[in-house]
């Protein structure tokens, strides 16, 4: 076996095996048995994740603008990755609803149940505070120009996302973590709270694998095949370079301000995060705010099928990626 062959398999072992494997036993539990994964997700939702993101940002090495450049880099690339898909999708022939379903799926990764154990095993204590405040970030977008998308073709008004923002545990843990931090207010990190805390979150990362497993077992597989595989082209092929040209242009731009720029790892996660496979939040959403078919293909059967595929390409993709991030050639 070659070095290069050597590093990958290690890498697959490392950061991605244990992820499949952990998903895998939430896909076969969601089909061989009758799993309601509401409650499990309500749990995450209101509890877990909200706990990993208050002491992940409570006790987060990053400086404020470390975290400026993190939310300006999740920004311009979610943009960035619309735009590209809008246009993409117009001259393919898309129209409504797909269309949006289209864009969600191809701007929006799934930074949360398989990016943060992806950016932790890859990268450690790092990597998971910074996916951490990524998916933050992501979710503010995600309820509002990712609803705005959803719902576009209807006529329901999509500033229903921006009062669902509020209604997000993850963005009053972010807020309280961070002002709580900065005014000196926390317990020492050794404190039973603290500890307490952070076992609460802990749980958050299996949970989060065992939830994406059964999610996906549950997908229907019918939608439009070409599509479908111009989606998974644009999330696991455009979007790296993309989220590397994002990363590059923004720590240019911080130097000419004279502002600091984030470490090499914080900068190597990002692109990580940007590549993950298409969310399974989506989902909601079009159940939600989306409606009717086109050619008889549903948004959520659409939706379904590009999370499941893209999930699948995203094992050699990602273990390349890692390779390539932890090896210092891009970033």
């Amino acid at each position: 076996m070659s070095p290069v062959d050597s590093g990958l398999l290690s890498i697959f072992a490392t950061a991605i095996a244990p992820i499949i494997a952990i998903a895998a036993v939430g896909y076969a539990l969601g089909r061989t048995q009758d799993v309601d994964a509401g409650p499990l997700n309500t749990i995450t939702v209101y509890v877990l994740a909200p706990a990993l993101v208050f002491h992940s940002v409570a006790t987060t090495p990053l400086g404020g603008e470390t975290l400026l450049w993190l939310a300006i880099g999740v920004t311009g690339f979610t943009l960035t990755m619309a735009a590209l898909a809008q246009g993409i999708g117009r001259l393919a022939g898309e129209t409504e609803p797909l269309l949006g379903a289209f864009v969600l799926v191809s701007s929006f990764g799934n930074a949360g149940n398989y990016g943060i154990p992806l950016s932790d095993f890859a990268f450690g204590s790092v990597g998971r505070s910074t996916a951490v405040l990524y998916i933050v970030v992501q979710s503010v977008l995600l309820y509002t120009l990712g609803v705005y998308l959803t719902a576009r073709g209807r006529d329901e008004s999509a500033l229903a996302g921006v009062r669902r923002v509020f209604s997000i545990p993850l963005v009053y843990a972010v807020v309280v973590g961070l002002v709580a931090g900065s005014l000196g207010l926390l317990p020492p990190a050794e404190s039973a709270i603290m500890e307490t805390v952070g076992m609460v979150g802990n749980a958050s990362i299996p949970v989060m694998l065992l939830l994406l497993g059964i999610q996906l077992s549950n997908a229907e597989l019918g939608a439009a095949l070409g599509s479908v595989v111009r989606a998974n082209a644009l999330k696991m092929v455009v979007a790296p370079v993309v989220a590397v040209g994002v990363a590059l242009l923004s720590l240019a731009a911080f130097a000419r301000l004279g502002l600091q720029g984030p470490q090499a790892t914080v900068a190597r996660v990002f692109v990580l995060e940007c590549a993950t496979p298409a969310a399974v939040t989506p989902l909601i959403l079009v159940g939600e705010f989306s409606g009717g078919s086109v050619d008889g293909v549903t948004p959520e059967s659409y939706v379904s099928t590009v999370v499941f595929t893209s999930t699948l390409v995203s094992i050699p993709t990602l273990t390349a990626l890692i390779a390539i991030l932890q090896s210092g050639i891009v970033l």
